[in-house]
């Protein structure tokens, strides 16, 4: 039957023909630099094979590690082979075989997890965008903060950790559906656990426990287009790391002096950064509202910031009905049958505005007008992190004044395409 046919494409391995290295070479009047890469493969019973297929089950893929090369242009440098992490994944079960998806995913939540080295942190991903992210007290109470962020797009993701997986937050993990766990390493019973959940495909990255290292450190970053064209770029470092290199908002316009009044607290500082670190592993144009060492809303990829910042602010609004319902009935909001319990949970959401209240709105790019701010403003954000730059940064800086709030630019764009 086709529709058997077409199930079993995702759980088969497709053949493919790319050869076992790959060298790339960059040449001018000074001579030449190469890297040299060799493609990754797992044995898993008796087969040796590298990724299941790419983006979709009819596209064969391979995925390659650095294994030499020593590439500086200009000032800058990559990293060195050998710091491997999504590239040298140990396959402790294997589920279905890893996909490029599921490497990706694994791949980006890292490279927002570097950030977050001093406490536990926990990042969900999917279609290589967080559901979810939190840091917190404990492995898993960050995970669930992290899930219930947003359960629903949470199913089905990649968990990646920054501490040993320990069994409560294993436990945890088994309640609900992923694809993929991955952690720098695994307490004992852990794998027992995991072994009840037979496709879930779980991950050893031993540098993970290292990911401080990989702060500031650059990748050449490939973009291919359709007629086989390349753009290179040095890949995105943010700028600001503490507290003190946060720039104050202000802006001149026709000879006036405009500056927001209130300055962020000690907490919505911390909150801020947290913002813009997991700002750098999301689709642009995006919007994210953060509170406490937690994501609350998450709009992504959208061609408007006004509109993905309304985005953002639907999904708190319906993630929080789900959370709520989820944690009192065991159901989702969409199926709960319950009127008078629906309308309940509706009202209460409400009423915390989707738990937007005193939360920080980040924008990876400026707002052009103040409208787009006002999105957050008038849900009761507290407090706005983004670039700044806009030739009209004043009316901003007005609405935040108007609102009470404060707001700091980063003096860098965090586009991500």
């Amino acid at each position: 039957m086709a529709n058997q046919a077409n199930r079993k494409q995702y759980s088969r391995i497709l053949d493919e023909d790319f050869p076992g290295g790959l060298t790339i070479t960059l040449h001018d009047d000074r001579g030449q630099q190469q890297l040299v890469y060799e493609k990754v493969q797992w044995t898993i019973g008796d087969e040796t094979r590298g990724l299941r297929y790419g983006e979709n089950p009819d596209q064969p893929a391979a995925l390659y590690r650095l294994v030499n090369g020593n590439l500086t242009i200009g000032e800058l440098s990559t990293i060195q082979p050998g710091r491997y992490l999504a590239s040298e994944i140990e396959l402790l079960q294997s589920g279905k075989h890893p996909g490029k998806t599921n490497i990706t995913d694994v791949d980006n939540a890292l490279n927002i997890l570097r950030y977050f080295t001093d406490t536990p942190a926990a990042v969900i991903v999917k279609h290589n965008n967080p559901c979810g992210a939190a840091v917190d007290g404990t492995l898993e109470s960050a995970y669930r903060k992290a899930l219930m962020a947003d359960r629903i797009a949470a199913f089905g993701g990649a968990v990646v950790v920054n501490r040993s997986m320990d069994l409560a937050t294993a436990a945890a993990i088994c309640e609900s559906y992923g694809e993929v766990v991955a952690a720098p390493d695994y307490e004992e019973g852990v794998m027992e656990l995991f072994e009840k959940k037979k496709n879930l495909r779980v991950m050893r990255i031993g540098n993970i426990f290292r990911l401080q290292q990989y702060i500031g450190a650059r990748v050449l970053d490939f973009k291919s287009l359709m007629d086989g064209g390349v753009v290179l770029q040095w890949s995105f470092v943010p700028k600001q790391l503490r507290p003190d290199e946060l720039l104050p908002a202000e802006s001149e316009y026709k000879g006036q002096h405009f500056a927001v009044k209130r300055s962020p607290t000690e907490a919505e500082k911390a909150d801020m950064l947290f913002g813009w670190y997991l700002e750098s592993g999301i689709t642009s144009n995006s919007v994210i509202y953060v509170k406490d060492g937690v994501s609350v809303g998450i709009g992504t990829g959208e061609q408007d910031r006004v509109g993905v910042a309304e985005i953002a602010r639907d999904k708190a609004y319906r993630k929080l009905e789900d959370r709520i319902c989820w944690e009192r009935h065991r159901t989702p909001f969409a199926l709960l049958e319950d009127t008078s319990a629906r309308e309940a949970i509706r009202e209460e959401v409400r009423a915390l505005k989707g738990g937007l209240k005193g939360s920080v709105m980040v924008s990876d790019a400026f707002f052009p007008f103040r409208d787009g701010a006002e999105v957050g403003l008038k849900e009761g954000v507290s407090a706005i992190i983004q670039p700044g730059g806009s030739l009209r940064d004043f009316e901003t800086i007005e609405a935040v004044n108007e609102y009470g709030a404060s707001m700091v630019y980063t003096g860098q764009r965090s586009f991500r395409h």
